[in-house]
């Protein structure tokens, strides 16, 4: 019933501002998820390494599939794959300013089978340094993280900066993950705070380019109806390539891309879930 397209692509991050949902109460709503009929585009539910115990204290005896976001780098590492035992580890996401020592100690603890993404800060990703940490990345066997949205403006990359990162994983064969901003499907200027959003479907049709003029006219986009269209036209090989490259993005609601999916008819209308933040 999920397109190919939107499978497995939101990573429920639901105790992560700004939703800050109480461990308590994510858990069983991420179970909801997993049970509901959208289950396929709901992936792991993330947690960072200082909430592990709470997490175990809520998720009791049954199974959880779990994604460890570890903003402290490296040293965090060890620790929350030792906290974490109790539940499935679907992947890790690593904060670092150190991408060597980073994928050194990734390949030094970390399970084969359990995939990860690195993610320097946006500063070291400009003019040289971008293409230095792509290559970097791109010789390992992890994906690369990119933050497209904050708590603040200057954490909203333009479409400029977020196109030069996607052509560049593009050009290499890199796949990476997105988090933050992206809650809705198309590019918007917030009501309320003035942030320039992107958009998922802006970013998942972007992630097919090569050329970077290209990509961030795709991302400029704010037409929905246009991103629509584009999206209903696109080939199976197209979507595998895409989501070949972008594989997920962390969002603390899991209602607010479904509900924008469905008002472009890119999905069912209902029933959708309630309001998790």
């Amino acid at each position: 019933m999920i397109p190919g397209l939107f499978r497995g692509l939101f990573d429920d991050a639901a105790v992560f501002p700004p939703g800050n949902l109480p461990v308590a109460e994510a858990v069983p709503a991420h179970r909801a998820h997993r049970a509901a009929w959208y289950a396929e585009s709901v992936g792991p539910l993330l947690c960072g390494a200082g909430r592990l115990d709470e997490l175990t204290a809520a998720a009791g005896e049954q199974p959880l599939r779990v994604g460890l976001v570890l903003p402290g780098g490296s040293a965090e590492l060890a620790p929350a794959l030792a906290a974490a035992a109790p539940f499935e580890v679907a992947g890790v996401e690593l904060a670092t300013r150190d991408a060597a020592g980073a994928l050194a100690e990734l390949d030094r603890l970390l399970a084969p089978e359990i995939p990860a993404a690195v993610e320097l800060p946006r500063e070291l990703l400009r003019g040289q340094g971008l293409e230095a940490a792509l290559d970097l990345i791109a010789d390992s066997r992890y994906r690369a993280k990119f933050r497209t949205g904050g708590l603040v403006a200057d954490a909203f990359p333009d479409e400029t900066e977020l196109a030069a990162f996607l052509t560049g994983c593009a050009r290499r064969g890199l796949a990476y993950k997105c988090t933050a901003g992206l809650h809705n499907a198309v590019r918007h200027t917030d009501a309320t705070t003035g942030f320039e959003h992107h958009g998922f479907l802006n970013v998942l049709l972007a992630a097919q380019e090569s050329d970077p003029a290209v990509a961030a006219e795709v991302l400029a986009e704010r037409d929905g109806e246009v991103l629509a269209k584009a999206v209903r036209a696109l080939t199976d090989r197209q979507v595998t390539v895409i989501r070949d490259s972008f594989t997920a993005f962390g969002t603390c609601s899991i209602a607010e891309p479904l509900a924008d999916l469905a008002s472009l008819g890119l999905l069912p209308a209902s029933p959708l879930p309630q309001e998790d933040r």
